[in-house]
């Protein structure tokens, strides 16, 4: 059991030197002092400088913890979501709890927001997804949200304590297999964007589904033999999941295996030909589905505008492509010749990708890191086959990438899930369906 319910460190904003907000209602920043209204911070001879809406200095310090009066928030403007993902954007954000900042290494500002948990993950299932989502699949991703905090945080609290890292770069000879977790935050808990999860704060808890989904399932998480889940999620599988091991560490994760996204069968991909018939298809499943008014309900704002994402195709000329591919991983490969996958996860995610070029010739992984070396943002998922295009002397003009799914694939997919809802199931009945061999347990 867990005794009491937690508060956490959100990292909101990074690496700045100034940041503009409101105090709405009274905010204590000493003793003796408190504020409310519009406020200016800005780095100056190494400290934070705190100006109230005048334009008077009146704090400075290295660190500044704010603590809200009853009923009161704080806003931030200009904050930047979607950071180098193709729905990047700035945005005004409204947030609960005590506002901490502080200054990195570089003496950068790190605005923090500490909250209770349940608070957190209020904000986190109404930034993810809408609060127009049938209440079977808020509860489902209420459940999975807080479950894969306590994972992380307590994972984390072991890896700082024992001097171990879950993230280790694979480095030989030609090859670059690298993957991107949630324990590299050191002044943090979670960061606010798609890293962890995603918390815009209050300012999208629009109708009281979120709020009750969260209080109906209150200390409530997901297990497997009694220990807290890491359950993962992502977008739009496609139509079959994947394995951890796919996009993360070469370990097994009984409860996050891959499974087909639909009442019947999907075999997994096992070669080349069956990566080129499932991409090339449009099979059966929950997350394929085109009704607007599912995706409306189901989908925030900005996740609407990317109408194509369960079969997707981007195209490249040779000559953008090796531009991307120089500026994303500062090697100069030359003519580029050939795009040619040497490993796939079951659900057709390329994990291993080798890049030949007329100058060198390199093997990317895993998922992400495709992701990110293939476009100026990154590729919805790495489940796509290549298309060359070939002038009459053969050397290739254009790539087109036919592609699977939205996300990592591994563990819940959100689109999937909420569609499942949508359809009469119930949380329980989609958690079952997502992380076999899991049990429900209510922890505090």
């Amino acid at each position: 059991m867990i005794e009491d319910e937690p508060k956490i460190k959100v990292g909101i904003i990074e690496q700045c030197r100034k940041i503009d907000g409101a105090f709405n209602g009274a905010y204590l920043l000493g003793h003796d002092l408190s504020l409310n209204g519009g406020f200016a911070l800005r780095v100056s001879g190494g400290e934070i400088v705190l100006y109230d809406a005048a334009g008077n200095a009146v704090l400075r310090q290295a660190e500044l913890h704010c603590t809200p009066g009853d009923g009161s928030t704080f806003t931030l403007f200009d904050v930047i979501i979607g950071v180098h993902f193709h729905w990047e954007r700035k945005q005004e954000q409204t947030f609960q709890g005590s506002l901490i900042l502080i200054l990195d290494k570089h003496k950068n500002l790190v605005v923090i927001n500490q909250i209770s948990i349940e608070d957190y993950l209020a904000s986190v299932i109404s930034s993810e997804m809408s609060t127009d989502a049938p209440l079977e699949f808020l509860k489902a991703h209420a459940i999975i949200s807080r479950s894969w905090l306590m994972a992380m945080l307590t994972r984390t609290r072991f890896t700082k304590n024992h001097g171990k890292v879950s993230f280790s770069p694979v480095l030989h000879t030609g090859e670059i297999v690298c993957w991107y977790d949630r324990e590299d935050h050191t002044l943090f808990d979670v960061c606010a964007d798609d890293h962890c999860q995603r918390y815009q704060g209050i300012s999208r808890m629009m109708s009281g589904n979120a709020r009750h989904a969260v209080d109906i399932t209150r200390g409530v998480f997901l297990t497997h033999n009694n220990e807290i889940c890491d359950a993962r999620y992502h977008k739009a599988c496609g139509g079959i999941t994947d394995n951890y091991e796919s996009a993360w560490d070469d370990i097994q994760v009984p409860y996050l295996t891959s499974i087909a996204d639909s009442r019947s069968p999907h075999n997994p991909i096992g070669t080349e030909a069956d990566a080129e018939h499932w991409i090339l298809s449009s099979p059966d499943a929950y997350c394929n589905t085109r009704d607007e008014n599912v995706l409306t309900r189901i989908l925030p704002s900005v996740d609407l505008e990317t109408t194509d994402f369960f079969r997707w195709k981007v195209a490249f000329t040779r000559k953008t492509l090796e531009g991307i591919l120089q500026e994303k991983s500062g090697m100069n490969f030359g003519d580029l010749h050939n795009l040619v996958p040497i490993e796939r996860g079951p659900s057709g995610r390329i994990v291993r990708l080798k890049i030949e070029g007329s100058k060198q010739t390199i093997t990317i992984g895993k998922e992400l890191e495709i992701r990110r070396w293939l476009s100026r943002t990154h590729l919805l998922s790495s489940a796509f086959v290549v298309t060359i295009e070939r002038d009459p002397s053969g050397i290739p003009t254009r790539f087109i990438l036919h592609g699977a799914g939205w996300g990592h694939g591994v563990g819940l997919c959100q689109i999937g899930a909420a569609v499942m809802a949508a359809k009469g199931c119930t949380a329980e009945e989609i958690l079952r369906h997502y992380f076999r061999n899991t049990e429900l347990r209510k922890l505090y």
